[in-house]
């Protein structure tokens, strides 16, 4: 019988494949799901040891990673934002069109079942 083939990668990037055929599943997968459950109870141990940050500290820490994102952001420049507005004035005169038309067909259509 033919099973079904997955491709799985753990938390440290390792990825393999592995064959399931109903609930029988690769001894390699066992293990692995093994060495995850005690990661997780280490992981879980490191977290109650953890001393709890000040208010302060995490509100500074976030700012300081909030301004280190926006050095990662790419700004556009002159050229392209000038494209950019154009574009979106093409819309907008586009859809004031668009309503004006169909404001002033329905306002006929009523004019004219009255």
């Amino acid at each position: 019988m033919f099973g079904v083939l997955y491709f799985r990668c753990n938390a440290t990037k390792s990825c393999f494949y592995f064959e399931k055929v109903g609930e029988i599943v690769t001894k390699k997968v066992k293990e692995e799901k093994k060495k995850d459950n005690v990661k997780k109870v280490v992981n879980a141990k490191k977290k109650t040891k953890k001393k709890k940050d000040s208010f302060v500290k995490k509100g500074l820490q976030f700012l300081k990673d909030v301004r280190k994102e926006l050095g990662k952001v790419r700004w556009p420049n002159k050229k392209e934002m000038i494209k950019y507005a154009g574009a979106t004035l093409a819309f907008v005169v586009f859809f004031a069109l668009f309503f004006l038309l169909a404001d002033g067909i329905i306002w006929g259509l009523k004019q004219v079942m009255r």
